[in-house]
């Protein structure tokens, strides 16, 4: 048991939608929450990253910084998404240990896990087949994270865990549809078309099965995790059940209020064929979900339109 109660908690990335989410959750409990924008710290710096957390000192972090995006922002932009990433990962954990930090919760994706996996997909299946070509990039740079926070425990007894949220959505998510996940580019696509006579067109084939959180669930099993758990091995992230991409695209239109039904473009990539999380660990240690999916996208729809879509 970690208490937070009176901790100074970095929570590195909070202008992102994980971010934001932490910073919601924290607010309900006893303990002072530390912000750091891009204009005071680039975390891609190590001398700007060492010294703000010398200077800080924080008791615990959060590492939610992160860039993030879809099959085409990782086809498109490689280089970014793996050195930044390993430079925002590496400050972060090495000037953990210069400043004295006490407990270090990185935050992975579940792109880390081989192409093929065994479904539903286990923490100790990673590393054991080829990634996924079309977010390779991004998962080299998770793992890397997950195995310097597993290093540092082994050196030097550092109370450093990994996380892996499954896909994740929800306010703050990115809807641009050149750089967003599948979820918030259906929303934007559907919200978009839905007065027209235009049937919405989604990626491949519509088979493909993701599993898919509310950030606010996340965000709360991850306070769960920095208060409770304490080893080596990273813990998956996820509700433990999946859908189609047709079903999650049939759901979307249903709640934007699309009428104009569906069509399927196979000559874009499917990605990973299924996506499932084994949350058996999670949950054995006694955290559960609590939104389902309909709830979670009607109220991410609500916010799309409040605060992106103007309404």
């Amino acid at each position: 048991m970690y208490a937070i109660e009176g901790k100074r908690i970095f929570v590195a990335g909070h202008r992102g939608m994980v971010g934001s989410a932490l910073l919601r959750r924290l607010a309900s409990e006893d303990c002072e929450v530390l912000t750091a924008g891009r204009g005071t710290v680039d975390l891609r710096d190590q001398a700007q990253t060492r010294d703000w957390m010398l200077r800080e000192k924080p008791d615990a972090i959060i590492i939610a910084a992160a860039k993030v995006g879809g099959i085409l922002a990782n086809d498109t932009w490689p280089a970014d998404f793996l050195y930044d990433n390993l430079m925002i990962e590496a400050n972060l954990i090495k000037a953990s240990f210069e400043a004295g930090v006490g407990k270090v919760v990185f935050l992975g994706s579940s792109c880390i896990y081989p192409k093929m996996a065994p479904q539903p997909m286990r923490e100790d299946a990673l590393l054991t087949g080829p990634l996924e070509p079309t977010n390779e990039w991004y998962a080299i740079a998770k793992i890397a994270g997950i195995k310097l926070c597993q290093a540092f425990r082994r050196q030097h007894g550092c109370d450093y865990i990994s996380a892996m949220p499954t896909n994740l959505y929800g306010p703050e998510d990115n809807f641009d549809l050149q750089s967003s996940h599948v979820l918030p580019a259906l929303m934007r696509k559907a919200h978009e078309a839905r007065k027209s006579s235009e049937p919405l067109v989604v990626w491949g084939t519509g088979t493909v099965r993701r599993e898919f959180l509310h950030v606010d669930d996340c965000a709360d099993a991850i306070v769960f995790l920095l208060r409770h758990y304490s080893a080596e091995e990273h813990v998956n992230v996820g509700c433990g059940a999946d859908v189609s991409i047709a079903e999650v695209a049939t759901l979307v239109a249903e709640i934007v209020g699309h009428k104009a039904g569906l069509v399927f473009d196979a000559t874009k990539p499917d990605g990973t064929p299924r996506k499932l999380m084994d949350t058996a660990k999670l949950t054995a240690l006694g955290w559960q979900p609590r939104i389902p999916l309909q709830d979670g996208l009607a109220s991410t729809y609500s916010w799309f339109r409040e605060n992106v879509a103007g309404g």
